[in-house]
């Protein structure tokens, strides 16, 4: 399965505890997947709710790109929707309201079928010292590599 990651959410991974991976289609306009292409995209603050049964990508951040017709000029933060299933959707909706999980987007990537698809996870907050430990064990891995490379 070979994909093309265009942007990646590191910030959701230190901040949250991943419990469960969705892929999920997106509903773009043609110049918003223009400047993915071009890896104009931001991820940090981007999240995933369930809004009358449909889910969008909230807060994700996909700039405008000039070598696009000047006079349309979309909103780089408007709500876009997400292509999931039924099942999958309900499933995430009793998730979300029952056991106090968000949903994050994690990545955008280009599948092997060339469309744009969003990585979303079921995800629980991490505490004060899990973020610690994170940084730690962070540190530590840096650490043997560092020793690794020398020898």
């Amino acid at each position: 399965m070979a994909r093309k990651v265009i942007a990646n959410n590191k910030k959701a991974l230190f901040d949250f505890h991943i419990l469960e991976r969705l892929e999920a289609g997106i509903a773009l306009s043609g110049s918003e997947v223009k400047a993915i292409r071009a890896g104009r995209v931001n991820l940090k603050d981007s999240f995933v709710k369930i809004i009358k049964g449909e889910a969008f990508l909230l807060n994700a951040h996909i700039s405008y790109l000039e070598t696009t017709n000047p006079h349309y000029k979309p909103d780089e933060r408007r709500p876009r929707k997400l292509l999931l299933h039924r099942k999958q959707i309900d499933k995430l909706t009793g998730s979300v309201s029952t056991e106090g999980m968000t949903l994050v987007a994690l990545s955008i990537y280009f599948n092997e079928r060339n469309r744009a698809k969003v990585e979303i996870a079921l995800a629980k907050g991490k505490n004060l010292h899990d973020k610690r430990e994170t940084l730690k064990k962070r540190i530590l891995d840096r650490e043997v590599k560092a020793a690794l490379k020398e020898h």
